[in-house]
């Protein structure tokens, strides 16, 4: 009996020591830029609502085993920006606001989880909605003072040389005072990379390719080459956050007795954030935990191997959820159509369409298509108001008043009609830049109870690396 047991304690051991030797091989880290707390919570209860019921209908990675928060002040401010969160997500470090990859120095460059991977011999690849060269993407192979030095952060790209980069396009691909260097599209191909535009052209390309760079069409980077479109506003054809998980996963998959760091990032949530549009923000973290949701899939697939952590670099728009009442009504966002962006595009195409000679009917209309603002959404005396106070500045004035948030230009209509709908709804909006706000912290897989404590934004790498058995100085 004592034989027995003894066997039983060394197997038991055994087991132990083997699963807690694990390491993660496949490592997923994705980003959701300006994605507070609020931000997740408001997309559940949204969900719950369209199912006429309180309570929450949860996304994806909303129900992984482990979750947490983190905080997010960085070296020289108690608000971070992307920059800095980024730099903090991907190397373990605070810095500055506006700088990538170095210490508050400005001058010390510090080496990323991403980098840290290539060199234990992973393959790695860095993905987002938005430019290849924007703040949070740039944070992993970057290393400047200023975050829209934008070329010289295209230049780190391709020196930095990880298997697979993806995002709208490079915002800045020329230098006007050395165009001797040619483009980066030049450079890029020079140093190996295939450069491909849109899912299906990476589909034709990637088996062949040794690294690659995929991007929207250069008719879309042509109407904006900074992102891809919202997911709200999303037409047939365009590049997707989940097309670009999905080819990211397969290009990494080619060898993987190597293993791999996907990183990759939900850019837009930021950009609604910044708009106080609260239905496409909702679309876009759908749309994110789409992305997420193949990352899932190849979980299952190797559920001894792999690690996915979710988080956010900080939060956008001070959201509220509760406008004074001890109600919501969310479900009226599901009348918004499209982005605010967007419905200020279609008012400006009305403009040109009548020569300028857009009738109160005429906006009427398109607010209640595109909007449901006065059908089916009632509308008080007051907001009527306003409404025709925005549309007066807009078609009547001599020149047109437009509203400017980090990323957006908008017809004060579309402005106002975006206040009238989050009002309906009961969602507000403290400002249209970042907080000081927790962001989420979720994960699964090899060393998901690592994030099981509230953290620092600078610690998360440092587990992702432990779990990866990636060295760490």
């Amino acid at each position: 009996m004592k034989k027995y047991f003894l066997l039983t304690w060394f197997l038991l051991l055994a087991v132990t020591m083997q699963v807690w030797g694990q390491q993660a091989k496949y490592v997923f880290y994705f980003i959701g830029d300006g994605m507070g707390v609020n931000h997740v919570n408001g997309v559940e209860a949204y969900r719950a609502e369209l199912e006429d019921r309180i309570g929450i209908t949860p996304l994806l990675f909303t129900q992984f085993p482990f979750a947490t928060m983190a905080t997010t002040y960085s070296a020289n401010s108690k608000v971070t920006d992307s920059a800095a969160a980024g730099t903090a997500l991907a190397t373990g470090h605070k810095t500055n606001n506006s700088a990538l990859g170095v210490l508050p120095d400005l001058q010390t460059p510090v080496k990323s989880i991403a980098v840290r991977a290539q060199e234990a011999g992973a393959r790695v690849g860095i993905a987002t909605s938005v430019s290849v060269d924007h703040a949070t993407p740039a944070s992993f192979y970057a290393h400047n003072r200023n975050r829209n030095d934008s070329y010289a952060i295209g230049k780190d790209l391709i020196k930095t040389g990880f298997d697979f980069y993806a995002g709208s396009d490079f915002s800045r691909p020329t230098n006007r005072r050395a165009p001797e260097e040619g483009t980066l599209y030049e450079q890029s191909e020079k140093a190996g990379y295939t450069i491909v535009r849109g899912y299906k052209e990476y589909q034709k390309k990637a088996r062949k390719a040794d690294k690659i760079i995929l991007l929207q069409s250069e008719e879309a980077s042509q109407r904006d080459r900074g992102s891809i479109p919202y997911a709200i506003d999303r037409e047939k054809g365009d590049l997707t956050l989940t097309e670009i998980t999905r080819a990211g996963v397969n290009f990494l998959s080619k060898d993987l007795s190597k293993g791999f760091f996907l990183m990759v990032e939900g850019g837009k949530i930021d950009y609604a954030g910044h708009a106080d549009d609260a239905a496409t923000t909702f679309v876009e973290i759908e749309d994110f935990d789409n992305a997420i949701r193949v990352a899932y899939e190849f979980y299952e697939q190797h559920p001894d191997e792999t690690l996915i952590v979710v988080t956010a670099d900080h939060e956008t728009g001070g959201l509220v959820l509760g406008t004074g009442q001890y109600t919501l009504n969310l479900q009226a966002l599901k009348y918004q159509r499209m982005s605010v962006s967007k419905l200020s595009s279609k008012l400006n195409e009305l403009r040109k369409k009548t020569n300028n000679k857009v009738t109160w009917e005429m906006a009427q209309q398109a607010l209640g298509e595109h909007f449901g603002l006065g059908n089916p959404l009632k509308l008080n005396k007051r907001q009527e108001e306003r409404l025709r106070k925005a549309y007066d500045e807009n078609f009547q004035d001599q020149e047109s008043a437009y509203d400017e948030s980090m990323y957006q230009k908008d017809e004060r209509l579309a402005t106002v009609a975006k206040e009238i709908i989050n009002e309906i709804a009961m969602v507000g909006w403290m400002s249209g830049s970042h907080s000081n706000g927790y962001v989420p912290v979720y994960a699964v897989g090899v060393g998901a109870e690592k994030f099981s404590h509230r953290a620092d934004n600078t610690e998360l790498p440092k587990k992702i690396a432990e779990a990866a058995g990636w060295e760490w100085e």
